[in-house]
């Protein structure tokens, strides 16, 4: 069941992004964009969104490889330390993210969003 407030993290660039927005589309299910890059979610999103993910580890939302991870040498930050590293630098943050009001999926692959939804394979 799609609610009224489905949200997606969505970074224009990003290939998966594209590809779980027009699986959207393509099953007809409305939604709006959230531009995290232009517009960074404060400590208090990113942790709504891990409540949402039902984990409190930032870990599950966070891009490792980014080079911004090694740099700002994250490797052995605290939970608290990378979320504020989310909430800095945003391209940290992972994509695309599906938020259904209170559940949320990092769709990577962007065809996990079908079962999530409810969807089936299609």
């Amino acid at each position: 069941m799609v609610s009224a407030m489905l949200t997606v993290w969505h970074n224009p660039a990003c290939s998966n992004c594209r590809r779980a927005v027009a699986l959207l589309e393509a099953h007809g299910i409305a939604f709006r964009t959230y531009p995290y890059l232009e517009d960074p979610p404060d400590a208090a999103r990113v942790r709504a969104v891990l409540a949402a993910l039902e984990t409190t580890d930032p870990g599950a939302m966070i891009r490792t490889k980014e080079p911004e991870f090694r740099e700002l040498g994250l490797q052995d930050a605290t939970p608290e330390q990378l979320i504020e590293a989310m909430v800095a630098h945003p391209r940290l943050i992972q994509r695309p993210i599906l938020v259904d009001t209170d559940r949320a999926l990092v769709a990577r692959p962007p065809e996990l969003l079908l079962e999530f939804l409810d969807l089936g394979r299609g």
